[in-house]
């Protein structure tokens, strides 16, 4: 059985037991969250739109972090234009723990 939520502006295909890396939620270590955002489930045939309207997938923030750093390097020849600056993303890891179908 697999779902596919939505969180942080991008999808993620999950199972029971899958540790997965989400944008940044507000919620501490070892605390649940629940996703709302349901797009499909299937079990052995898939469900999609009103069928899958009161889906909810729950899951147990493992860790918060930020990820490594990019640099970002902007560059205009002949113009003595450059500019260098850095970027770490924060990140949630969370536990899939029930897909609630």
């Amino acid at each position: 059985m697999y779902a596919i939520i939505a969180t942080g502006g991008k999808q993620y295909k999950v199972s029971e037991g899958d540790v997965i890396k989400v944008e940044k939620l507000d919620a501490e270590e070892g605390n649940t969250v629940t996703f709302d955002e349901v797009i499909a489930v299937s079990n052995d045939s898939l469900k999609v739109g009103s069928d899958v309207a009161n889906a909810t997938v729950t899951a147990t923030v493992m860790e918060q972090g930020r990820d490594r750093k990019i640099i970002v390097y902007k560059y205009k020849r002949k113009t003595g234009y450059h500019k260098k600056n850095g970027h770490r993303q924060a990140y949630t890891r969370v536990k899939i723990d029930k897909i609630n179908a």
